[in-house]
């Protein structure tokens, strides 16, 4: 696949650049850059992100950060048993902990959320950081509403990290998943008042809060460019036309 001109490999991780010295000059430099691709592709074009990951992964697959990429690429498409297999590659390979909660979360994607609840209780869990850690409360709450246990997945969420009034990287989405699971169960007003705490805490805009919240409040959003072409007093070739007469 073609790489951009602009892409040099350089922009990677210096963890996963040091990774790479394991191989040959220029082939480090390739794989490199079509790592740079996946990341860069990954939000915006996954199919684009994916056919690079598989690239990366012909050239050098005992690497792990190139198993990893391949695991998001495949996960960012919905291949859940793929993204699952590469995660485990990476996992064995590093022996890291740090993707126990997205092998969880595949494990739902492979409708399989008695297992994702298993992998919630294992040891693993208490090796993670604490943005691991919140992660894989999100994901045991999503198996539980995934079964049909709604006060549960609530009650799962509940947590220091839910009530601190400190806002870290995870804290809107975890508000978010609280209000929305609040809201499933029929508790509207709590759903408002967490939309609302979310909306304070999505700093860059990660979540839909603002919409949900505005949703609730009945606010209707009209479409500025159509308005102004209704109200802008011009007439059209048409009534232009059929004036003339």
């Amino acid at each position: 696949m073609p790489i951009p001109e602009d892409v040099t490999g350089e922009e990677i991780d210096k963890d996963v650049r040091q990774e790479l010295l394991s191989l040959p000059k220029t082939l480090a430099e390739d794989v490199a850059k079509n790592l740079v691709m996946v990341a860069r592709l990954i939000d915006e074009d996954p199919e684009g992100a994916y056919g690079y990951s598989k690239v990366a992964l012909r050239l050098a697959s005992r690497v792990a950060a190139v198993r990893e990429a391949a695991g998001f690429a495949a996960y960012a498409n919905q291949k859940y048993s793929e993204a699952l297999a590469e995660f485990r590659a990476a996992r064995r390979m590093t022996g890291s902990a740090e993707l126990w909660p997205l092998m969880a979360d595949c494990e739902r994607g492979l409708g399989r959320p008695e297992k994702a609840l298993d992998m919630a209780g294992a040891p693993e869990v208490h090796k993670l950081d604490k943005a691991g850690q919140v992660e894989m409360r999100l994901v045991a709450a999503g198996a539980r509403r995934d079964m049909g246990q709604l006060e549960a997945a609530i009650v799962t969420l509940q947590s220091p990290e839910l009530a601190s009034n400190s806002v870290q990287p995870w804290t809107a989405r975890l508000r978010y998943a609280y209000a929305d699971a609040l809201l499933a169960a029929g508790r509207e007003g709590e759903a408002r008042e967490w939309f609302a705490k979310a909306v304070e805490a999505d700093r860059d805009g990660s979540t839909d809060a603002s919409d949900r919240l505005a949703e609730l409040d009945g606010v209707e959003f009209v479409d500025a460019f159509d308005e102004s072409e209704e109200g802008d007093g011009t007439q059209s070739d048409a009534e232009v036309e059929g004036g003339e007469d």
